[in-house]
């Protein structure tokens, strides 16, 4: 993770470092790339599953006073979560008065507490009111105490700019003035500049958040990386508009939303006031599925922390091998495009002489390259020589399953690949993976061609679309013959 100068220098095309006045009042002193953000709803979830323990743990506390029945045990606790699920508990929202909060969370318990007596009335009149009271005074303190701790995180996530979301906005309109006026009073969302193409008209600031550039600016700008949403902020009427901003901000990857500058100022302000959570008309990129993200890392740390420990005698291996078979380093580092276009440092096994190294990717490998070691030819031929990259995928910049990561200014036929596709970036959707659809279904090793290029583009496009936690463990099954060696491959 870079620092904060090193963040910033990221994100400059000329490589300085910006004036504070440069970075306008919305944006986090520490930027922080989307591939490392919290995602708000899988918080929520964690945070639902924290106060079920809590409740639980009520329970017993309970229990230790007064013998409770299963209904008490098991209902209450689950009724409790729902109230609280159903009352919008688990929202967060910053601006919410203590009062209003822990009244709710009081509300909760006592109405579960009641419900759960109830039943435990029906079932056995016998059962004493005071078991019903000695669990709600349990539930409540246990769930103020909970949410005291949630309270606590969120604050501290949204302080290292972890989980406010990060915005840029397409169009210096009213409505965007509206939406960075309440932003500054809120602080829901993080604006970081404002991109136009009427930047004579507009001015160097729109309500001092920093005209970035015109639109065409912002296709290969490096703040994208850091950025959740890209909103574009136009009159509803203006169709024809809006259809030539969705052209030209086709081939960002980043999701991009629409916010109507409409007449109706009650419709505007409820739009508005919905923005952090993303109440807005999705256009396109993916949308979140926090359940299958959270399954995905948690497959890629298992599966990379068990390779790494089982595959150790053989990495040893062949960096002696390397070692023995020519001068140099045992590792190659490159640049690569990451998750939302970041740039990322892979790393690999060197195959080739040091001094022919190819740290841009201008001359793709081909069968009998003179520039390949003897040592080398064995690693491509078995994909060893991609075993480092498992270092990636526990640091979370890379994953097991997704595309490819391709070399940033990698050339295709004499062409920079980026460009012979229009939705190439679409690929940066998702973190590019060790294996893919791609790999799987034949595109794997250099493309030389743009037709090349164009197979491997749509076949990452396809796993974007349809991924799935079931689909990565198929490509994980399929992908052994690859690691084998395939003799159909130039690698």
């Amino acid at each position: 993770m870079a620092d904060d100068t090193g963040a910033f220098r990221a994100i400059q095309h000329d490589g300085a470092t910006p004036q504070p006045h440069r970075r306008g009042p919305l944006r986090p002193e520490r930027l922080q790339p989307v591939r490392s953000r919290v995602s708000g709803a899988g918080i929520a979830r964690l945070f639902q599953a924290g106060d079920a323990a809590a409740l639980m743990a009520a329970s017993f506390a309970a229990g230790l006073l007064i013998d409770l029945p299963k209904v008490m045990w098991i209902g209450a606790p689950l009724l409790a979560v729902l109230l609280l699920v159903a009352t919008g508990a688990y929202a967060m929202n910053s601006r919410e008065r203590s009062r209003r909060r822990f009244g709710r969370l009081l509300i909760a318990a006592a109405a579960a507490g009641g419900g759960a007596g109830t039943a435990c009335g029906l079932l056995d009149p016998a059962f004493p009111a005071i078991g019903c009271a000695a669990w709600v005074a349990a539930a409540a303190s246990a769930l103020v105490l909970s949410h005291l701790l949630w309270g606590a995180i969120l604050k501290d996530l949204r302080k290292r700019g972890l989980l406010t979301p990060n915005l840029i906005i397409v169009g210096g309109t009213a409505s965007a003035q509206r939406l960075i006026k309440r932003a500054l009073k809120t602080r829901d969302v993080n604006i970081l500049g404002v991109f136009d193409d009427r930047r004579d008209r507009v001015g160097p600031k729109v309500c001092g958040v920093p005209v970035l550039g015109k639109t065409a600016d912002l296709i290969d700008h490096r703040i994208l990386p850091y950025v959740d949403r890209i909103v574009v902020t136009v009159p509803p009427k203006a169709s024809a508009r809006i259809a030539q901003l969705l052209e030209r901000l086709a081939p960002i990857p980043n999701p991009i939303f629409l916010l109507l500058d409409d007449t109706d100022d009650e419709t505007e302000t409820q739009a508005i006031g919905r923005i952090a959570d993303f109440d807005l008309m999705h256009v396109s990129g993916a949308a979140e599925r926090s359940g299958y993200l959270l399954a995905k890392r948690a497959l890629d740390l298992t599966l990379s922390i068990l390779a790494l420990i089982a595959l150790a005698p053989l990495m040893t291996a062949v960096a002696i091998a390397i070692r023995l078979d020519s001068p140099g380093p045992v590792f190659f580092r490159q640049r690569r495009h990451g998750y939302m276009n970041e740039e990322i440092v892979v790393w690999k096994f060197r195959s080739m002489r040091v001094e022919a190294s190819d740290h841009k990717a201008a001359r793709q490998v081909s069968a009998d390259d003179d520039r390949v070691t003897k040592v080398g030819r064995f690693i491509r031929k078995t994909s060893l020589d991609e075993l480092p990259q498992i270092f990636n995928i526990i640091t979370g910049e890379m994953s097991v399953v997704g595309p490819r990561p391709h070399a940033i200014g990698m050339l295709s036929g004499g062409a920079e690949a980026s460009k012979l596709v229009e939705t190439y970036a679409h690929r940066h959707r998702i973190k590019p993976g060790l294996t893919g659809w791609a790999a799987v279904n034949g595109s794997r090793g250099p493309v030389d061609t743009a037709e090349d290029v164009r197979r491997r583009v749509a076949l990452d496009l396809e796993y974007v679309e349809r991924r799935s936690f079931w689909l990565d463990i198929a490509i994980i099954l399929r992908t052994a013959p690859c690691l084998l060696g395939d003799s159909g491959a130039v690698r």
